[in-house]
């Protein structure tokens, strides 16, 4: 036997409206549960056994909170709603948007990994610096980064706040030299372009801290992608723009960690 709840409740969490709303259906005689027309609001009902119907329609009761992996592209801002620019929300179904935003902010040219969810207290925990919360992202740079920036990273950097960083995690994927334009001049290396692939891994959330990170070691990020927050990553094969649902191991892993 499951919680007793009213019906009107049942309903508005379900997704049919308001309480309010709710109330009028129920008047109505638009709602019916176990095969039979009600009116009471105040009915109670077990949501695990009895069958509530609204419009010949079967309910069932609406999760309390909802947690989306979102694949941001380029081009979207990571808030609840902008009069100028395209926002993250509207990548997520809209039939599910309660009041739900994004936990934690990607630049707008910045890709990857982002959470979105009405989860308020999960949000915290993952934001919160004392956590120390994993946010690990793979960045191009200009400018060969080399093993002496790895050390720098793991003591922290200054990037003109009043503390430096928290120690991060430096990995070099791959440098080369970019071709120049002249082949008449075979360019040396300090005159020639150099470009990088990086994993970095950090704990906090300071505004455009990896791209001051860089910019503190000589170097500019030109493309940033957020590959993993904590225990949840990004599949590999998911898509720019896509959103879904975490599954139960992914929301199991989070809750975890908290």
């Amino acid at each position: 036997m499951g919680k007793a709840v009213r019906l009107d409740k049942f309903l508005a969490d379900s997704g049919a409206g308001t309480r309010t709303d709710v109330k009028k259906l129920i008047q109505k005689g638009m709602v019916q549960v176990n095969g039979e027309k009600v009116k009471k609001p105040e009915l109670k009902v077990d949501p695990e056994n009895d069958v509530v119907e609204l419009g010949g329609e079967r309910l069932g009761a609406r999760a309390e909170f909802m947690y989306y992996l979102l694949h941001k592209p380029a081009g979207y801002v990571s808030a609840t709603e902008d009069t100028r620019e395209k926002t993250v929300l509207e990548l997520v179904p809209k039939d599910s948007r309660r009041n739900l935003f994004p936990v934690g902010r990607l630049d707008k040219d910045t890709e990857g990994l982002l959470l979105i969810t009405d989860d308020g207290q999960l949000a915290h925990q993952l934001l919160s610096p004392k956590k120390h919360v994993d946010k690990t992202y793979f960045a191009v740079t200009e400018g060969k980064v080399v093993p002496e920036d790895i050390e720098k990273i793991r003591e922290g950097v200054d990037i003109g706040d009043e503390e430096l960083t928290l120690p991060g995690k430096l990995e070099i994927l791959k440098t080369w030299e970019v071709q120049m334009p002249s082949a008449s001049v075979k360019s040396t290396e300090s005159e020639a372009k150099w470009r990088s692939e990086i994993l970095l891994t950090i704990h906090e959330g300071r505004f455009h801290q990896v791209k001051r990170m860089m910019e503190a070691l000589g170097k500019t990020v030109i493309y940033l992608k957020r590959m993993s927050m904590g225990p949840l990553v990004l599949p590999e094969d998911f898509p720019k723009g896509q959103c879904r649902e975490l599954t139960k191991e992914e929301l199991a892993a989070l809750k975890e960690g908290r």
